[in-house]
């Protein structure tokens, strides 16, 4: 496996040509840390792994989704606005580049829900899902529809401190994802992204109770996470179309999910 690329705050490109653009906004960041060799078999064939001093992370994102727009157009008010609630892990291919793979992505319209997962075979399901502040807080709940399992839901309330000047390599290492990994007809593809820096704030997790990752076929939470962040968003582009990585050398072949 070639070397990582450099854990970077910024995009290392701009993308010329986005094939989407959207905002991700009230982002709410919760990370569990969990030993490589436990997740490598839920990784997509000619990727490992990617870990910060010996240990990789499962990760529980929380957002609102904004205003998706296809190939420059104008972003969509409603059906392109929803809250979304994922399930990831860290991963890197033989080309070092670093990623992120989606294990769940509940989401909280049907229609691109099922772009989502007809389109791009990604692993969307559609929940009834809300985002809300209260005082101080910001609350994010979900409970899973379709296709389910039945009884997958999640419930988050944090409290964001004031913003993070200077990030730590490992909150860098959990946020400053510029590509996702991802299954695509028995081969692995590759989806570049680019947006400004995070505005990150550190956050107290005031509740957290939730069955998604054990849903996605990982083990369930043992203890508190290592890190709970908090951002209030950033405009995102998404490059297309997918690109393979080299094939896999001494990597075993994932199964499909």
């Amino acid at each position: 496996m070639t070397t990582p690329e450099p854990l970077t705050p910024d995009a290392p490109g701009t993308l010329r040509r986005p094939l989407l653009t959207q905002q991700w906004l009230d982002l709410c960041f919760v990370h569990w840390a969990v030993e490589p060799e436990a997740v490598a078999p839920l990784l997509p064939a000619g990727t490992v792994p990617d870990s910060f001093d010996g240990v990789t992370y499962v990760g529980l994102v929380a957002f609102r989704m904004h205003r998706v727009g296809w190939l420059g157009l104008p972003g969509v008010p409603y059906l392109g606005s929803f809250p979304e609630t994922n399930v990831r892990l860290y991963s890197v291919d033989e080309r070092g580049r670093r990623g992120v793979v989606f294990r769940s992505l509940d989401a909280s319209r049907l229609l691109p829900a099922a772009m989502g997962r007809l389109g791009f075979r990604l692993p969307y399901v559609w929940s009834r899902m809300r985002v809300e502040a209260a005082g101080d807080t910001i609350g994010y709940t979900s409970a899973r529809r379709v296709p389910g399992p039945r009884g997958a839901y999640s419930r988050i309330t944090v409290r964001p401190g004031e913003r993070i000047g200077r990030p730590t390599e490992l909150e860098h290492f959990l946020t400053a994802r510029w590509g996702l990994h991802h299954s695509v007809l028995g081969s692995t593809a590759y989806l570049r992204n680019d947006h400004p820096r995070w505005p990150l704030h550190r956050a107290d997790l005031l509740v957290c109770e939730e069955n998604l990752i054990e849903a996605a076929g990982l083990p369930a939470p043992s203890g508190a996470p290592v890190s709970v962040l908090y951002s209030p968003g950033v405009p995102v582009r998404l490059g297309g179309p997918f690109r393979a990585p080299h094939p896999a050398v001494g990597h075993r072949r994932a199964r499909d999910h």
